[in-house]
C-alpha cells in the first residue's frame, strides 16, 4: 500500500477532491471548508455481497477510503449483506434473484482479503470499522418502514431511470425493488455519517440517505460520487460484477496482467487516474501522449498492467507476468506455468467444458466467450457451446486471449 506521508494535509485533499471525482454533493468547496476545519469526519461506502469477487471499479473507492483514513478521518467499510438479499435494480432491465443470507455470507468470505492491498485494515492507531448492514435493518419493524417510506413518493421512485426503461417495455417493477433505495438510506442514519462515497450508479440511493439524515437527524451528509470506468468510445462499463466482466481483485497476476492489456487504447488514462498511485501530472502527460500519437499505445497498456499488478500481487509477480505475457503474445508460446483441472469424463460440451475449467465464473459469462469465438481447444476455436469435446489426457483450453488451462485426466 503506496504511504501518503510525503504530502502534507492540503495536498492529500486537494487530491481526494479532484482525482476519481464525478461530482461532490452539496459541493466541493463546502467539503473542502470541512476537510480543512480540524473535524474528524465519519465516512463509508457499502458494497453488496452479490458476488464472491471484487474489481478494479471497487477498488478505486477503497483506494481514496484510504486517503481519508490517513488524514484521520474514520471510515468505514460497510458490507451490505442484508441489502443484497433485496437486490439493488441499478443498472438492470430486469429484476435481480433474491439471494439468501447463506449466499451473502459465502460471496464475502475473501472481500477483505481483496482489498488489504489498498486500504491499511490491520492498522490500530486509527482502524477500519467492519459493519454489516443487517444489524440494524433486520431489526425494523412494519410501522419503521412506513415511517421511512413516508419520506419519498412514488414519483420520485420512478424517476429512476431503470424503472422507467421498464415501464416503456412494459416489463414489471415488483415492490420490495422500491424498497431498495430506502434500506441503503437508512444505513446512513444508522451509522450517523458525515459522509458517503459510491459510483455514480448509487447517486439516486445516497440523496435518498442525505434525505433522510435531514429529516430523521436534522442534519447535513456529503454525497461523493466516484468515476465509474466507462470506455469513453462506447459508453460500456469497463467493469461489472454482475456480468462477470473486467478486472477481478482475486485473479492470478498473469491473469490480471492479461486482462489489462488486452483493455481498449481510450481507457488507458482512466485506468491510470482511477487504479494507480502514479500521480496526476504523470498522466496528463501520458494522456497527451497518447492523443498526440507520440507512443505506441502497447507501451503504455505494459506500464498500466504492470503498475496494477504491482499493488495486488507485488513487484516480483508483476514483473513475472510481463515476461511471461511477452513470452506468450509475442513469442506465440504456451504458458510456462498453467493452472491444471482434472475431468473423469472421456466427453463434454464446450460449455461445460469451460464452467469446469474455473476461467470463467458462470454459464452465462461461458456462453458469451464461446459465441463470440473466445475458447480454443489445442489452438483450434469453438464455435458452439454444445459442441462436444474429445477430453483428451494434457489438452490446453484457451478462453479469451490470455488464459489457458491444461485438462488431465
Amino acid at each position: 500500500m503506496k504511504s501518503s506521508k510525503n504530502q502534507n494535509k492540503e495536498e492529500l485533499i486537494e487530491e481526494l477532491l479532484e482525482r476519481s471525482v464525478a461530482e461532490i454533493l452539496p459541493s466541493k468547496e463546502k467539503l473542502r471548508e470541512a476537510l480543512l476545519s480540524g473535524k474528524k469526519l465519519k465516512i463509508y461506502i457499502g458494497t453488496d455481497a452479490t458476488g464472491i469477487s471484487l474489481h478494479l471499479g471497487h477498488a478505486t473507492n477503497y483506494m481514496i477510503l484510504e486517503k481519508f483514513r490517513q488524514l484521520g478521518h474514520k471510515v468505514i467499510f460497510l458490507i451490505g449483506d442484508f441489502t443484497a438479499r433485496i437486490g439493488d435494480p441499478t443498472d438492470k432491465e430486469a429484476v435481480r434473484s433474491q439471494l439468501t443470507r447463506k449466499d451473502v455470507k459465502k460471496n464475502v468470505e475473501t472481500w477483505l482479503k481483496q482489498v488489504s492491498p489498498v486500504i491499511d485494515l490491520k492498522n490500530r492507531a486509527n482502524p477500519v470499522k467492519i459493519a454489516y448492514n443487517h444489524d440494524w435493518l433486520s431489526k425494523l419493524n412494519f410501522e419503521d418502514l412506513i415511517g421511512l417510506a413516508s419520506n419519498f413518493t412514488v414519483q420520485q421512485m420512478l424517476e429512476r431511470d431503470m424503472f422507467e426503461r421498464r415501464l416503456l417495455e412494459e416489463k414489471p417493477i415488483y415492490l420490495h425493488e422500491f424498497f431498495y433505495p430506502l434500506m441503503q438510506g437508512y444505513d446512513s442514519v444508522a451509522m450517523d455519517v458525515d459522509i458517503e462515497m459510491c459510483g455514480n450508479d448509487q447517486k439516486f440511493n445516497a440523496l435518498v440517505g442525505r434525505t433522510l439524515q435531514r429529516k430523521l437527524k436534522n442534519r447535513e451528509k456529503f454525497v461523493f460520487i466516484t468515476d465509474l470506468l466507462v470506455n469513453p468510445v462506447t459508453g460500456e462499463k469497463m467493469m461489472s460484477k454482475s456480468l462477470g466482466t473486467g478486472v477481478f481483485l482475486d485473479e492470478s497476476a498473469a491473469d490480471m496482467y492479461g486482462k489489462l492489456m488486452a483493455q481498449a487504447d481510450e481507457n488507458i488514462p482512466q485506468l491510470f487516474t482511477d487504479c494507480t498511485y502514479v500521480s496526476l501530472d504523470e498522466i496528463r502527460k501520458i494522456e497527451e501522449e497518447l492523443k498526440g500519437g507520440e507512443v505506441n499505445p502497447r507501451v503504455l497498456k505494459t506500464r498500466l498492467a504492470y503498475e496494477i499488478v504491482k499493488i495486488y500481487h507485488g513487484e516480483q509477480e508483476a514483473e513475472k507476468a510481463a515476461l511471461e505475457f511477452d513470452r506468450v503474445f509475442r513469442d506465440k508460446e504456451l504458458p510456462q506455468d498453467m493452472n491444471e483441472i482434472s475431468v473423469g469424463e472421456d466427453e463434454m460440451k464446450a460449455l461445460d467444458l469451460l464452467v469446469a475449467s474455473g476461467v470463467v465464473k458462470s454459464k452465462g459469462e461461458a456462453r458469451r466467450l464461446i459465441e463470440q469465438g473466445g475458447m480454443k481447444i489445442d489452438g483450434e476455436k469453438i464455435d458452439s457451446p454444445e459442441h462436444v469435446i474429445a477430453v483428451g489426457n494434457g489438452i490446453v483450453l484457451q478462453a479469451g486471449k490470455h488464459r489457458f488451462v491444461k485438462i488431465v485426466k
